[in-house]
């Protein structure tokens, strides 16, 4: 398995440039990095973990900016968002970034989508909160028309685009959802607890899953393969990805059981020397 790592970036903790370093001279797989463009301090939305918020929630480093810098100082350590929350998001800028890293990163980019759990934070960027699932698909309909090699247009219930000319263009190559039928642009993972809707997005538009805290798989897994191969996705296509884990021997062999190619591994919010430290001790597993 290719062995990748998250980290919660801010400004107080190891920079970007000498944790990409460092896990690319260690042989780590890659780095993903979370998106909060803010997190209102009056609130009514309960935190995803129970309990307070930690700090580093509300002091994230922008993740496409960070990621830049990493790419910058880096050959092969490949670069993920886990999660961009593509709701939030101007969808014609989100494909213009993300178009970016991934040329001038040589096609290194998983772009890591879902649909966040903070009502008040997506509430200042315009997002009835009811309607964020169907905002999601319309807004990765927009950015696959950028995409696309001939010039595009898209027109949805949340975001239009006359046909355009937009590069660069992602350096990776289309993938098939259904013969004849291209997904254009980076690798695509789609985020959240397993489920129905969750699913069906996945196998509708998106290259596989990102299950954070990787619990569960043995149940969750069969229902998803069922769900994409419904949708008539090729079977051997499927990627999932477990996602802020933290690692165990036992954990880590059932994941390979599985059949399961890459994980992420959680590393803290910290400054260098602590990061590094937890960064060595994962060095058993790869």
């Amino acid at each position: 398995m290719r062995i990748a790592t998250t980290v919660f970036l801010t400004d107080r903790t190891v920079t970007p440039v000498r944790l990409a370093r460092a896990l690319e001279e260690r042989g780590f797989s890659g780095l993903y990095l979370p998106e909060h463009t803010h997190i209102p301090v009056c609130r009514a939305t309960a935190a995803p973990m129970g309990g307070e918020l930690p700090e580093e929630y509300g002091r994230t480093l922008d993740p496409f900016v960070a990621l830049g810098q990493a790419a910058a100082v880096t050959e092969r350590l490949h670069l993920g968002t886990g999660i961009t929350l593509v709701a939030q998001h101007d969808p014609i800028g989100l494909a213009k970034q993300a178009a970016t890293l991934d040329h001038l990163s040589g096609g290194r980019v998983t772009l890591g989508i879902g649909y966040g759990w903070n009502v008040e934070e997506a509430a200042d960027h315009g997002v009835e909160w009811r309607t964020r699932r169907e905002r999601v698909r319309d807004h990765m309909a927009l950015m696959r028309a950028l995409w696309a090699p001939l010039p595009t247009g898209h027109e949805g219930p949340y975001a239009s685009v006359r046909p355009s000319s937009a590069h660069p263009k992602p350096v990776q190559a289309p993938r098939e959802l259904a013969p004849g039928q291209p997904l254009y642009g980076p690798r695509t993972l789609i985020g959240g607890s397993a489920g129905p809707k969750l699913f069906a997005a996945i196998a509708d538009h998106a290259d596989g899953w990102l299950p954070i805290g990787g619990r569960g798989l043995t149940e969750s897994v069969p229902v998803l393969r069922r769900s994409w191969e419904a949708a008539g996705r090729d079977p051997k296509t499927l990627q999932v990805v477990p996602y802020a884990v933290q690692p165990t021997p036992g954990k880590m062999g059932h994941y390979a059981e599985l059949g399961l190619e890459e994980v992420v591994l959680q590393l803290p919010s910290a400054p260098e020397e602590e990061v590094l430290r937890v960064l060595d001790g994962f060095a058993q597993y790869l």
